[in-house]
């Protein structure tokens, strides 16, 4: 009896992991279906709402393409009904995780709900084969696709077709799209004015590294202490896809190429939501050139996007905090950072 029971621990341990891995490898698909994991139903109301919203604003979607290395290039694109041809636009590029790709992120966060009030234009790039080149060396197949090529050409190609502000072009991105946000970040800041990582990291380079920040830029980096996929303080990214500099390392590499202040200034964020996570934020100032490194750590958040969608059970991406919405939070950084 003993050994049958054993074996019935064991067998279930192991179907765990597998749903575990299983679930993992999506890493931040971002598609509506996954929403039916909510596990919040006293605000139901609100996210069904907020689906319906996203929903509606998917409609004003724009499909497009262009080639970039003999490679067709797809791209998702939302442009605000009242923009006037004559006023310059601003420009947020919205970058999936791996898995994902550029439509489950307008559900994921809401960003055309953001660009139509705030009348900026958000594009949502897809990765090849659902993932970005940024720099992990976990990806064989993806050494050689240059991503930031493909951004620089659709950068160049939306300034050709709208009115775009060539000093407000801004990248953010979850996951793999947060960790070419950075790579972004270093090697196509002659375009891109700032950057807002969330759940990413740098990797962690085993030789010479890949990139590097060259100089001062505004980086807004969100992070969950108990991201259980991108680890807070570093190591293996699960799902062998690598090793990731911890938060830490990754704010300093900002603070030093801005010439900041080591010391931070903290507060907290006010804790509305009740939902078991706490936000702290610490601001870099004294930057050259205006630049400005922000950290907002969810105590207890996971390898979610906060005040988006919990597109997996708790169990397995942990908590979305509530506290605090993250594309608001980003657009406003953005906004209050220009190219200098």
């Amino acid at each position: 009896m003993r050994i049958r029971l054993r074996t019935l621990t064991i067998r279930g341990a192991t179907l765990f992991i597998g749903l575990f891995l299983l679930f993992t490898s999506l890493f931040v698909c971002g598609s509506a279906a996954s929403h039916q994991f909510s596990r919040e139903p006293r605000r139901q109301g609100r996210l069904t709402e907020r689906i319906h919203q996203s929903l509606a604003a998917k409609k004003g979607l724009l499909s497009g393409s262009i080639t970039v290395g003999g490679l067709e290039r797809t791209y998702r694109l939302y442009v605000p009904k009242a923009i006037q041809k004559q006023n310059a636009t601003p420009l947020v590029i919205v970058l999936h995780g791996g898995g994902g790709d550029g439509k489950g992120m307008v559900t994921l966060t809401h960003f055309n709900d953001v660009a139509e009030r705030e009348k900026f234009i958000a594009v949502y790039p897809d990765g090849l084969n659902k993932s970005w080149n940024d720099g992990r060396e976990d990806k064989p197949g993806q050494a050689d696709v240059d991503d930031v090529g493909f951004i620089s050409a659709l950068i160049d190609k939306l300034g050709t077709e709208y009115n775009v502000d060539q000093r407000r072009i801004f990248a953010t991105g979850m996951s793999n799209g947060g960790f070419f946000s950075n790579r972004l970040g270093c090697q196509l800041s002659n375009k891109i004015a700032a950057i807002a990582p969330v759940a990413g990291a740098f990797p962690d380079f085993s030789t010479t590294p890949l990139y590097a920040p060259a100089g001062p830029l505004p980086v807004l980096l969100i992070n969950g202490t108990d991201d259980p996929l991108v680890l807070y303080n570093g190591g293996f990214v699960a799902g062998n896809r690598g090793k990731s500099l911890s938060v830490a390392a990754t704010v300093a590499l900002w603070v030093k190429a801005g010439g900041c202040s080591p010391t931070p200034e903290v507060t907290l964020l006010p804790d509305t939501a009740n939902d078991g996570t706490q936000a702290r934020r610490e601001v870099y100032n004294g930057c050259s050139h205006n630049a400005q490194v922000v950290l907002i750590t969810v105590q207890n958040g996971g390898h979610t996007w906060p005040g988006g969608f919990q597109y997996l059970p708790q169990i397995i991406i942990g908590k979305t905090s509530r506290d605090f919405d993250a594309s608001e939070t980003i657009w406003e950084f953005f906004r209050n950072h220009p190219k200098s």
